[in-house]
């Protein structure tokens, strides 16, 4: 006798991440979206929620002080799937979430590889005020249905991507951004030279262009002048930006 299938658990909301000394009152929420597959309804992989939890430390002690609370999202299985697009529908969820659980504060969507692309097509929540989409899985466009990008008017929208990534290319990143900027001129891509798909080579900096990105989309807080000057770039300077090396050091310098 065939084994039936266990259902597949619900999307939830990991713990959420915040320091000992933030303010009770949560003032803006960072959603982490974990990298998934193209095709699969396996259970989402344990791995890629753990490998985003640093990331959800760092960005919780960074906005301490402004009441950020970050979150590294569940979903309900590791597969895109097609038209079902799973993904971003648990991202959408999750947006429903916060709101439902602090109210109504600023979402900033953060995804990595196949939760990139989640955060990118949910944008367009009207809770969602930025996305950071990091080394994001694409579609060809020249050969499948473009992703959408009107949707993303009004929101802070920032792409960071190794040039040696193998497993999702950056030059669709690349397209999709040019395309992006053409309906939001709020949108800036960055350029990780010689990193691969999990940006570990030049963690530091990516880190700190995320915090920085992070703090500033929701909190109003003055954007690192690569970044503000990648923002204000017309194509394709600002979405062609390289990730100097020791942008962090330069921050806190």
């Amino acid at each position: 006798m065939a084994q039936r299938a266990l259902p597949l658990p619900a999307a939830r909301l990991g713990r959420a991440v915040r320091t000992a000394g933030a303010p009770s009152a949560v003032s803006g929420v960072v959603l982490l979206l974990p990298d998934g597959e193209a095709d699969s309804h396996r259970r989402p992989s344990p791995l890629s929620y753990a490998l985003q939890l640093p990331l959800a430390r760092t960005l919780a002690r960074a906005g301490q002080e402004d009441g950020l609370a970050a979150h590294v999202v569940r979903y309900r299985c590791r597969g895109w799937n097609a038209t079902d697009s799973q993904l971003a529908a648990d991202a959408r969820w999750a947006v429903d979430e916060v709101v439902r659980r602090y109210g109504d504060v600023p979402v900033c969507l953060a995804g990595h590889g196949m939760g990139g692309r989640a955060a990118l097509r949910a944008g367009g929540h009207a809770a969602v005020n930025s996305v950071l989409a990091m080394a994001p899985w694409l579609p060809d466009s020249s050969t499948d249905e473009p992703e959408p990008v009107k949707h993303l008017l009004g929101r802070q929208v920032l792409l960071v991507h190794g040039t040696n990534d193998a497993r999702t290319d950056p030059e669709l990143s690349f397209r999709l951004a040019e395309r992006a900027k053409k309906a939001n001129r709020d949108t800036c891509r960055f350029e990780v030279h010689s990193d691969g798909h999990s940006l570990r080579q030049h963690r530091a900096e990516v880190v700190a262009l995320a915090t920085d990105f992070v703090r500033g989309s929701l909190f109003g807080r003055a954007y690192a002048r690569p970044v503000a000057d990648a923002l204000a770039a017309p194509p394709p300077l600002g979405l062609r930006m390289p990730l100097a090396a020791g942008f962090g050091r330069s921050l806190r310098g």
